[in-house]
Parts: C-alpha cells; structure tokens; sequence
C-alpha cells in the first residue's frame, strides 16, 4: 500500500509540473521557477546594468585627467547629474579646461567644489570670453578662479571685461588687476563705487599711489572691506594702543594684511606679548621689530594653528606656553604640524601638552628622534608606546643614552652623538697646564723659616 500511494505521488508532481499543452489554453500554467519576472523588472535591471556601465566609462575618463581611483566613486556618487550628459561632451569640456594651460591638479580642484564646469556650453561661452579680455596672457590661477565664481553666481564674460576696465581705469597694472581677480574673484560682483572709496580712504592715510598699488597686488581682499564698519574701527584701535598713524602706515606697507585684522584682535595678541615667561633674550627678538608687528606676528601663529583644527583658545594657550613659536616661520610651522598629523599620526590637540615640539628644530630633532623611535618599534625594542611628550621632552644627551646607545644600529640614524662623528674639542688638548701657577723648589732659608713660623705657632 505504501508503495502504492508513493507512485501516485510522484506521477501527480510530474503532472502538475509538466507544460501545458496548446489544446488547454485556460488551464493554469506553472513554471519551474516560482518567481515570475514581468517586463517592468527586465527593463529595470536593464537600466541599472546601462547606468552602470556610464558611471564606469565616466570614471575612466575621469581618472585620465587626474582624478585618484579612491575619490571618483564618492564624487559621481554625489553628482548624479553627470551621468546625464553625453561622454564625448565631457571628453570636450576636460578638453577645453587643458586648452586653458591648467594643471591637472587645477581641473581636479575646480570639478571637486563645481562639477557644474563640465557643462560643454558654458565652457564654450568662456572660452570665446577669455580671448576677449584683453589680457595678453590671461594666466591659468584667473581662468580657475573665474570658472568657480561664474557657475555659483552666474557670471557673465561682459561682467568680468567690465570689472577689468573699471580696476585699470583707477589707474592699477595689469599684474595687479590680474592677481586680484584671482585672489579676490568677489571684486567682478561689487560695485564700483566701493572699489573707490576704499581706494580713496587708503589715498586719505597718505598712501601714495605706488604703495596703494602693492597693497593690492599682495592683499587683493582689501578692496572687500567694509570701511565704517570694519577699516575705520580698527584704526581708532591703533590709535588706542597708542600706535602712531607714522608707524601703523610703514606696518601697513610691509604687511598690508594687517588691515584685515578684526577689531580686538590687535589687542589680545599684544595682551599676551606683555604676559610672555621666557628668556630675556627671546623676549628682546620677539620684539626686535615692534609691537605692532609682533602682535601681528602672534596673530599669523594663532590663525595657523585654528585652520588645522585647534580652537582659539588652545591656540592662544600653545603660543603663550611656547613663545619660540612666534620666531619661526610659518612655512616651518605648517611642515611641522604637516608631519605631526600626517607622518606621526597624532592629533593637533596634542601641542596643547607638548607646545614644545612647535619650538625644537625640525630637521635636526624632530626627524631624527622619529626615525629612531619607528626604527625600534618596527624590530621590537621598545617595551612600552612613547608618546609625543617622550620623544621631545628628553634632552639630546639623556634621548641618546634611552634609546641610541644600547642600540648600535641606531647611532647611524642618531648622527647627533654618534661614534663615527668625533666632537672636535673647543680648545686645544693640555691647554689647563698653561694656566696652572708655575713651582720653585724650596731652599734651605725657605725650609728654616717653615719651620720657626709652626714652633712660633705651637
């Protein structure tokens, strides 16, 4: 019976499963597979496989132009857009932004903040408005900077030739005009008539023409400032801390960014100069120049330290602590903080323990403590993590003797103490014996007379 019911089992699912024959049209149809696909789900996948292949062809030729593998999924990602326009438009557009003489570093930077640029259009219309600037050789840091300000405030050629004619008709060069349409690309939207008063108010401090010019030229965002509420205000604070309007003017002209300091700021960074603990002698090159131009110098610092991430505050509090800081570079500064972040892995929060490491030598210290400590980490002989305290803290003797002289192999990475770098003496060997009170052998008086004076004595 069981074998019975297994056969009649088995021929049901085979009937049930077979296909159905042309003579039953109504009879229901079942497929092997219980998913059914409709048109709408082949025309879907479709189109996904499709966009897919544009966003692959799209980043290829991307990638060509210097795009990094790594970035170009989050960008087409956030710029669906592009996928709309045709890749030989594309391939023009990136065409046309060579034809420009811009480096790949540029069109990298300039798609990044305005993908918008790829437009072929709009590329077309400035590449017709560029030749009619009449600018001999319009240079490529213009071209980018005009670019990302005409596709956020749709900027018209008409309107660049415009601003152009009103700057030289002022009566400033071409170099200037140049460099501040690409340092200050805002001045195509202002209004002409705030160019001039801020140039009458800097001929009102007198300023002559020839320094007005350079102002620009190395400060072009001053055309931007506002006078009543920004230029003027901070000019009575000059006057407040008693600077004379003869040494605010020489300051001016050697660092015009001085006129782009907001209102107290002079003041707290000149606070912190009278407040400084250090050593006479740093003190005395800290204010070699001035106080002006030392407080302006504790402000340049301070900028440095908050635009990679450390708030006013802690900035202030590493200057105050490491007052060195102030004498070095800031290309020197920015290299060390560069390295602290990028190559040591530690976090600018750190200089607010260790503001030291802002005042030692880069080269000769900084590298060469690393090098050592990566060197023993990397075979194992470090028995514990030494932060960043550790490796700068320590003097160059007691660094040497911790970590360089039970290891032979370092002392080549070392150099500063090493065996093979003999320290030449200061002064010539035996020199002590020059000095040393030249004897006389004692005579017989002067025997007899030692001998009455300690029996006068006993």
């Amino acid at each position: 019976m069981a074998l019975r019911f297994l056969t009649r089992l088995i021929l049901h699912r085979l009937i049930s499963n077979f296909p159905p024959s042309p003579s039953y049209p109504y009879q229901k149809v079942r497929f092997f597979s219980r998913k059914c696909s409709t048109p709408f789900q082949f025309s879907s996948k479709f189109a996904e496989k499709s966009q897919y292949r544009e966003r692959i062809l799209l980043a290829n030729l991307l990638q060509r132009y210097g795009f990094q593998p790594s970035h170009l999924h989050d960008f087409i990602g956030k710029n669906r857009f592009l996928l709309n326009y045709s890749l030989v438009d594309v391939e023009k557009s990136l065409g046309i932004l060579l034809s420009f003489k811009l480096l790949q570093k540029s069109i990298v930077s300039i798609l990044s903040s305005c993908p918008g640029v790829l437009e072929l259009g709009f590329l077309k219309k400035w590449e017709i408005g560029f030749s009619q600037l009449g600018i001999d050789n319009v240079s490529p840091m213009l071209i980018q900077s005009v670019l990302e300000h005409s596709i956020r405030f749709n900027i018209e050629p008409i309107d660049v030739c415009r601003c152009l004619t009103g700057l030289k008709d002022l009566g400033f060069r071409d170099e200037t005009v140049t460099k501040v349409i690409e340092g200050f690309p805002r001045v195509i939207t202002m209004n002409s008539r705030d160019i001039e008063r801020m140039v009458d108010f800097l001929k009102g401090i007198r300023l002559p023409w020839k320094e007005i010019d350079g102002i620009c030229y190395s400060f072009p965002m001053v055309l931007g400032l506002g006078i009543e509420d920004r230029v003027k205000p901070l000019f009575t604070e000059f006057g407040s801390l008693g600077f004379s309007a003869n040494e605010v003017r020489n300051e001016i002209i050697i660092n015009p960014q001085i006129l782009g300091l907001e209102v107290g700021e002079l003041s707290r960074c000149l606070d912190l100069l009278k407040s400084l603990k250090c050593r006479v002698v740093v003190e005395e090159k800290i204010l070699n120049k001035g106080a002006l131009r030392a407080g302006f110098e504790v402000k340049l610092r301070v900028d440095c330290l908050c635009r990679h991430g450390m708030i006013l505050r802690e900035a202030f509090k590493v200057v105050y602590k490491e007052p060195r800081v102030i004498l070095y570079d800031l290309e020197d500064i920015e290299k060390k903080i560069e390295f602290l972040k990028q190559k040591m892995g530690f976090s600018i929060n750190c200089l607010v323990e260790v503001p030291e490491y802002l005042g030692v030598n880069f080269d000769k210290q900084i590298v060469l403590r690393y090098n050592v400590l990566e060197y023993l980490r990397s075979k194992g002989g470090l028995g514990c993590e030494v932060g960043l305290r550790g490796m700068i803290k320590p003097s160059r003797l007691r660094f040497f003797n911790l970590y360089v002289k039970p290891y032979p192999e370092c002392e080549k990475i070392f150099g500063r103490f090493s065996r093979d770098n003999e320290v030449k003496a200061q002064r010539p060997v035996g020199l002590w014996k020059l000095f040393k009170p030249q004897s006389y052998p004692d005579t017989k008086e002067d025997l007899r007379n030692i001998k009455l004076h300690m029996e006068s004595v006993g």
